[in-house]
Order: structure tokens, then C-alpha cells, then sequence
């Protein structure tokens, strides 16, 4: 219900760590390109805003208490589907403004626009094969509500795609006056058929034709003929984010509504539906926002650092906007809201009606702050902070069907979820803003020779293959993972195995996509290799994991009068390394061959090299490297709440593979 301006997705998962430091107006000419952006979606939003609440206003005095509750409620089943609508605007969005000409952009809409209608239709017939289950779940008068509302279903998802490429190409002004005359034809619609004595059917069908006339009058856009399934191809991954997301978002946005028109008398629901009129409206100036930063954050190529001015300043246009709102709702006298609304809505057995609209502004303000958050981490990459707002979403609607003996009840729930949601998003961007890492420049690696993904299996099982997890297997395969045949199919495949007995959730992480190379890593190469936060590595760096910053702390600490054992052991293994009686492989990742690298493996024999007494030491090393675009999805390689959900992900996913039922399958062949 709230949810009724959008926004732009993501781009690649990476941004490549040699991109060159931005010129110093970067930063400005982002800004720049947000506030003039909000500013003008922010004027048609208000605009809008003041359609939506007049409308609102309209039907509620013409239809009372209970018929506005209908309305409101098949209205918010709308509402509901923009989820899918959404994610179409937000993908043709994204790829409308990186596309390099008008027929590329053309083709996109295309086909896009075809899949939309396809969708559009589809789940206009489900909600018409279930107009009288729907009827008798939300207490609605007339099954011929829900067929109103499959047909307006079947052209809001289309109009998704048609406003998508509108916000593609910048075009925010066009964008801005489809919205408002959207909310104008609701508004004249609304009035003309309820006065014609077509009460809730009026309301509904002004809704329907609103949605019409803005499909068809959505330009600048390609024709709506324009259909074509070829020429383009989106990852499956970036449309199931846009489908989390909004999915999360509908839930959050308007659940609240359907589940008080069930539980809630007809009078009392059409009390909590005038209440959360406010939240649209914050809602959608807060939007204003949104939907500009997304493509400005989305098409900049600058580093992380550089474009988080672009949240920043989000975050405080969104935080000015709602506290120049709810003040100004403060300031409200109670009986003009009364008056506004009409005397079927002094419901004093509800509660008081002002409290209840500043308690819901300030939830749907809260809420707002997140979802900046989340979409601007969208804008940037594949973002499981979505995952973490459905989880959110199920909450809420599980929450409210537990605890609604009032109203108040049912805000406070949604304000305590909200509070909670915005606490774990902003707890990363805290610790971001309070331990900020400089921006290095590094040049290029030489890359040696390619390597097949089946030997970098085999380096890494032979320097795990003395631990205790392969005690089993150690004499039946000491011979294979000593002296690897990588033609044998065979081999390879028990050799991986046997690996994934201890390193199967580490593998697992790198993406699919990744190369390896044999790379040569000299002196000038040392200050681009960070270790993995892990054990006994976070305990010496202190904050910083860079190679040559950990290996000065425990120089500094084997200095000390109290030696501490795992240093104690590194030392040791230091003449181990010159005298080449350990292996020497270390497996590094990274983005490309000009940013940093990750240690995946090899740690202790990296940092005892370091600390030898040979200068050559290094020479006793070799270095494979894997390099991914996709690579800072890795937890290996960036560890952040994002990366660590996926992995968590994984765990469940894989949860049930056991390597040793593969293993002893090929323990029954001979080799």
C-alpha cells in the first residue's frame, strides 16, 4: 500500500580494485546528480502524495468506516503484487541504463515488456479462479471486487517495465507525472463513480482505470506493441535479488492491512486503514530519494569508498524528509484529523487517532532508513540483506497474527521489528565508518601459465593431507595425492572428494567462474596479500590484515620477553620453509591481477617465510592465484554480513553431502 515509487538494481558484484582513484568532484557530481534527482521526484511525490491523501480522505467520508476498509483492503491486494511489478521496473532500470544505444535499450524494454504481460495475465487468472476464497478470508461484499482487481493486476505488472525504462534513461520528471497522473485519474474516478451511487465497486474500478491510463500514458518509452523474447540474457541471480527484495518490502509495507481487515471488525479496520494513510505518505517522499539514488549509485564506477557519500547523503535527505513530517503531524491538532475524516471515524473506543498516526509514521519512517540501506547495497552488488528484510517480513505478519488484540498492539509489533532491522543493517555501515581502509593501487601480476582447475584441487588436498580428518584414507591414497595423474577423470574426482572431507565449505564459496593462474609474486607484491580474519590471525593484526602489517606486529612480539606459542611455532617452520620440507604451494584469490589477494590457503607458511632469515625466501614458494569478478561474494575473500549469509546459505545447502559415501565408492575401483 505504501510501496508506490521505485527504484533502479545492481550492478556486477565487483567493482575492480584497479579502478583509478576518481577525480575529486566525484563525489559532488554524485551528489549533485542526487539532490537535483530527489528534488524533483521529491515535488512530484509530494504532489502525489497530497492526490493519494485526498483521495483517501474522499472515500472515506463517502463510504464510511466499513466501505472504506473494503476499498482499502482490494486496493492493498494490489499493492501486494507490486512486488513482482517492481522487480520488472528495477531490472529494466538497470539494464536500460547500461545499455550503450536507443536499440539496445529497445530491445531490452522489448522483452521485458512481453515477459511482464505474460506475468500480468497469469496472475490476473489466479485471482479471478479465487475471487470467493479471497472474499470470504477478507470479509469483502462482492466477489466482483477481486475480478476488478485481476484486471487491474494484469496491466500494473507491465506498467513495471514501462516506468523502469522511464527510470532508466533519468527521465525523472516523466517518471514524477505518470505517478501523479495515476493518483489524479484514482482521485476523479473515485469521486465521479461513488456520487453515481457505485459505492466500494466505484472505488475499486477508479483504482483499475488509474493503473490503465498510466500504462498507456507512460512515455518517454518504446511503443506498447513492442514485444521480443531474443536479445537479451539476465542473470538469474539479480532477478531473484529484485524478487526477495520487493517480496520482503509488500509484506513489510502492507500485510498489516490484510491481516486487520481479518481479524478486525469492518469499522475498526477502516480506523487502522485512515491511520495508515500517514505511512504512505512518508513512504513515498522517502522514495523520492530512493529512486533517484539508485541510478546514480548503480551507474558509478567508483570504488566503495568513494560512492558511500551517495548512502550517506540518502540516508540524511530520507532522516530530514520523515522529521519534518512527523513534527509536522505533531503539530496537528487531534480534532482536525476528525474533521478530515468525518464523524463515522470518532471511534474513541479505538484509541485516539493522533497518537496512532505519529506511532505509525515513525514505524514507516524507520522502516524507510532500512530500505535505503538495502537497496543502496543492491545498486552495488548481489545483496543477502534482502534475505535478511523477508526474514523480517515473515516476522511481522507472524507477529501481528499473534498479537492483535489492538491496534496499538498491531503498530507497536511492527515498530519493534523495524527498530530491530534497522539496528543489524547499520551495525556493518558503523564499523565501515569507524575503521575506513585506504584505497591501494597496485600494478599488475605477471601471470605465468593457466592452470586446470583439477591441479589446484590437487596442490591443496597434498598440503592438507596430514591432518587428522584423513588418517583413514592416508595409506590407500597417499600415492594419488602424492604423485597426481590429472588425466585420470578418476583420480581427479576422488581427489576432490577427499578435500571437500575438510575444505568442501571453503571451495564451495569461490565463485564458478574463477581462473587460475600460476602467478609470480615479488617483493613489491607484498602489500597487496591480506590474511583471512580468522583465529589466531585476528587476535595478532589488530585491525589491520594486510601481509606486511601482521609479519611487523609479530616481529614486535617475538621481541617481547614473553614468547606466545603459535608465534613460537611459526618460527620454527620458517627453516622449514628455506629447506623446502613442507610444500611449498600457497593459494591466493582475488578480483584480477592488479588488486589485493586473499591467502586461501598457506597462511603459516606465507608469514614464517616472512619471518626467515633468508631475503630469498619467497623463491621457495609458488603461487596460485584465482581471480573472479565475482569474487567479493567470497567470505573468503571479503567478509561482511552479506558474504557470511551466503555462506550460511551454503552450510544448509550442503548440509546433507557426505564426501566419504564418494570416497568409498571409488575406494571399490582400482586406480
Amino acid at each position: 500500500m505504501k510501496t508506490e515509487m521505485l527504484q533502479n538494481d545492481v550492478r556486477p558484484a565487483s567493482v575492480a580494485q584497479s579502478t583509478p582513484p576518481p577525480p575529486p568532484a566525484l563525489d559532488k557530481t554524485l551528489k549533485s546528480q542526487l539532490l537535483g534527482g530527489s528534488l524533483t521526484l521529491l515535488a512530484g511525490s509530494g504532489l502525489v502524495g497530497v492526490t493519494n491523501l485526498v483521495y483517501n480522505v474522499v472515500t472515506a467520508r463517502l463510504l464510511g468506516p466499513a466501505g472504506f476498509a473494503h476499498a482499502t483492503t482490494v486496493y492493498t491486494i494490489l499493492m501486494l503484487m507490486s512486488g513482482i511489478t517492481l522487480s520488472f521496473q528495477v531490472v529494466c532500470a538497470k539494464y536500460v541504463a547500461k545499455g550503450a544505444s536507443d536499440e539496445a535499450r529497445s530491445t531490452i524494454f522489448a522483452n521485458l515488456h512481453q515477459r511482464s504481460w505474460i506475468a500480468g495475465i497469469a496472475i490476473g487468472l489466479l485471482l479471478f479462479l479465487l475471487e470467493r476464497p479471497l472474499t470470504r478470508y477478507l470479509n469483502l461484499p462482492d466477489p466482483l471486487l477481486i475480478s476488478l482487481l485481476a484486471l487491474g493486476t494484469a496491466f500494473y505488472i507491465p506498467l513495471g517495465v514501462r516506468r523502469g525504462y522511464i527510470q532508466g534513461i533519468h527521465a525523472f520528471g516523466p517518471l514524477s507525472i505518470n505517478f501523479m497522473l495515476e493518483g489524479l485519474v484514482r482521485l476523479g474516478g473515485a469521486f465521479l463513480l461513488i456520487e453515481l451511487g457505485t459505492g466500494v465497486k466505484g472505488a475499486v474500478l477508479a483504482s483499475v482505470l488509474a493503473v490503465i491510463v498510466s500504462y498507456f500514458a507512460a512515455v518517454p518509452s518504446p511503443g506498447v506493441s513492442a514485444l521480443n523474447f531474443g536479445g537479451i540474457a539476465i542473470p538469474a541471480r539479480e532477478g531473484l535479488q529484485a524478487i526477495v527484495f520487493f517480496s520482503g518490502q509488500t509484506v513489510i509495507n502492507n500485510f498489516d492491512i490484510v491481516l486487520v481487515k481479518h481479524f478486525f471488525p469492518p469499522a475498526e479496520a477502516g480506523f487502522y486503514a485512515a491511520v495508515a494513510l500517514v505511512g504512505r505518505l512518508v513512504n513515498m517522499c522517502a522514495w523520492s530519494v530512493v529512486n533517484t539514488m539508485f541510478p546514480v549509485s548503480a551507474g558509478s564506477r567508483s570504488e566503495e569508498n568513494e560512492a558511500s557519500p551517495v548512502l550517506f547523503t540518502s540516508l540524511l535527505l530520507v532522516f530530514l524528509i520523515l522529521s519534518v513530517l512527523i513534527f509536522g503531524l505533531w503539530m496537528v491538532p487531534s480534532f482536525l484529523w476528525k474533521t478530515l475524516f468525518g464523524a463515522h471515524f470518532d471511534l474513541t473506543n479505538y484509541g485516539a487517532l493522533a497518537p496512532l498516526l505519529i506511532l505509525y509514521a515513525i514505524t514507516t519512517g524507520i522502516y524507510s532508513l532500512s530500505s535505503v540501506i538495502i537497496t543502496y547495497e543492491m545498486s552495488r552488488k548481489i545483496a543477502n540483506t534482502s534475505w535478511v528484510q523477508l526474514a523480517f517480513s515473515g516476522a511481522l505478519a507472524l507477529g501481528i497474527y499473534i498479537l492483535h488484540q489492538t491496534l496499538r498492539q498491531v503498530i507497536l509489533v511492527q515498530l519493534i521489528l523495524m527498530v530491530a532491522l534497522l539496528i543489524i543493517l547499520i551495525i556493518p555501515l558503523v564499523r565501515r565508518l569507524m575503521n575506513p581502509q585506504p584505497m591501494r593501487i597496485y600494478g599488475s601480476l605477471r601471470l605465468r601459465r593457466a592452470l586446470a582447475e583439477e591441479e589446484v584441487i590437487a596442490e591443496f588436498l597434498r598440503s592438507e593431507f596430514h591432518h587428522p580428518e584423513f588418517e583413514d584414507y592416508r595409506h590407500e591414497f597417499d600415492e594419488l595425492v602424492r604423485h597426481p595423474n590429472l588425466e585420470n577423470t578418476r583420480e581427479n574426482a576422488v581427489r576432490q572428494a577427499l578435500l571437500f572431507l575438510r575444505r568442501g565449505a571453503m571451495w564451495r564459496e569461490l565463485p564458478p567462474d574463477t581462473r587460475w593462474y600460476e602467478v609470480e609474486i615479488t617483493a613489491a607484491d607484498l602489500d597487496r596479500i591480506r590474511f583471512f580474519p580468522r583465529a589466531q590471525w585476528r587476535r595478532i593484526a589488530a585491525g589491520s590484515f594486510y601481509l606486511t602489517d601482521v609479519i611487523e606486529r609479530i616481529r614486535l612480539k617475538l621481541a617481547a620477553p614473553f614468547r606466545d606459542e603459535f608465534l613460537g611455532k611459526l618460527q620454527l617452520l620458517s627453516s622449514s620453509v628455506e629447506e623446502n620440507l613442507i610444500n611449498p604451494t600457497v593459494l591466493l584469490i582475488g578480483v584480477d591481477n592488479t588488486g589485493p589477494l586473499t591467502i586461501l590457503d598457506g597462511n603459516h607458511r606465507m608469514a614464517a617465510a616472512m619471518l626467515g632469515s633468508s631475503r630469498s625466501a619467497l623463491q621457495h614458494l609458488r603461487f596460485i592465484c584465482g581471480f573472479s569478478p565475482a569474487m567479493t561474494r567470497c567470505c573468503w575473500y571479503s567478509t561482511n554480513v552479506n558474504t557470511l549469509f551466503r555462506y550460511l546459505t551454503n552450510l544448509v545447502r550442503y548440509f546433507s553431502y557426505d564426501p566419504e559415501s564418494d570416497i568409498d565408492r571409488y575406494q571399490e575401483n582400482e586406480f
